[in-house]
C-alpha cells in the first residue's frame, strides 16, 4: 500500500515539474497576409474581404511571396493572381516601397498586425487613382 502511494506521488510530482518550453514559448511557424480591404481607383471602391480568400506568405531569405487568391468574381479588385512572385522592399527617402517581379507596386506599410500597400504613391510620384490594399497577419504556432 505504501509503495502504491509511493508511486502516486512520485508520478504526481513528476508530472507537475515537466514543462514543455512550447507551451509557455510558442514558436511561429507561418505568418500568412489575408487582404481584409480593398479601397480606392476610379469608382472609389470599398470592398472587404473574408479571410482565407487572398493570401499572401512572405518568404524573406528567398525573396518571394506566394499568393492564394480564391476569388472568383472578377469584377472586385483583389491585386495579384495566384502564384508565386520574386519581390523586393526598396527603402526610399520618405517611403518603403515593394516590387513585385520587378513592377514597383506602390508603398508599403507595414504596423503590428497590418500591412499596406498604397498603388498611389511610388518612387516616381503621387497618383490618384490606385488601390489601397489592407492585409491582416495572421500567425500559426507550433
Amino acid at each position: 500500500m505504501k509503495f502504491k502511494i509511493l508511486s502516486a506521488m512520485f508520478l504526481l510530482v513528476a508530472l507537475m515539474s515537466c514543462s514543455v518550453d512550447n507551451e509557455n514559448n510558442p514558436q511561429v511557424i507561418k505568418t500568412e497576409w489575408h487582404l481584409r480591404n480593398v479601397s480606392g481607383g476610379i469608382q472609389g471602391i470599398d470592398y472587404d474581404f473574408d479571410y482565407n480568400v487572398v493570401i499572401w506568405e512572405f518568404n524573406e531569405a528567398q525573396g518571394t511571396v506566394v499568393i492564394e487568391n480564391n476569388n472568383t468574381d472578377d469584377s472586385i479588385e483583389d491585386g495579384l493572381d495566384s502564384g508565386t512572385y520574386s519581390y523586393e522592399i526598396n527603402d526610399g527617402t520618405d517611403f518603403t516601397f515593394i516590387t513585385i517581379d520587378n513592377n514597383e507596386l506602390g508603398n508599403i506599410n507595414i504596423l503590428e498586425n497590418e500591412l499596406n500597400i498604397d498603388t498611389n504613391l511610388t518612387s516616381s510620384g503621387m497618383g490618384s487613382d490606385g488601390y489601397v490594399y489592407t492585409f491582416r497577419k495572421v500567425e500559426y504556432f507550433e
